[in-house]
C-alpha cells in the first residue's frame, strides 16, 4: 500500500494564532485596567498603558481621567507635572 501524504500544517498559521492570542490577552488586560480598575496605580496596568501606541495610550488616559480626575493624582504616563 502506498502511503498517502499528510497535509502539513503551516508554522505560519500557528504563529499567527499565537500572535492573535497574545494581542487579545494584553489588550483585554489593558482595557480592564482603563475601564474597570478601582485604583489607577495598578503597576501592570500602568506598564501596559505606557507600552501602547500614542493614540491608544491617550484614549486610556482619557478613560482614567474621566473616572479619577478629581479623586487622585494621575498615574505615570498620563499626567504632566502631577496634573491630568
Amino acid at each position: 500500500m502506498a502511503e498517502v501524504p499528510r497535509k502539513k500544517r503551516g508554522l505560519g498559521k500557528a504563529l499567527i494564532a499565537a500572535l492573535v492570542a497574545i494581542i487579545v490577552v494584553i489588550g483585554g488586560r489593558w482595557y480592564a485596567y482603563v475601564a474597570y480598575a478601582d485604583n489607577p496605580f495598578d503597576e501592570v496596568g500602568i506598564s501596559l498603558n505606557s507600552m501602547m501606541p500614542g493614540p491608544i495610550r491617550e484614549k486610556g488616559c482619557a478613560m482614567l481621567r474621566a473616572r479619577f480626575e478629581n479623586k487622585t493624582l494621575p498615574p505615570a504616563g498620563c499626567g504632566v507635572n502631577g496634573n491630568w
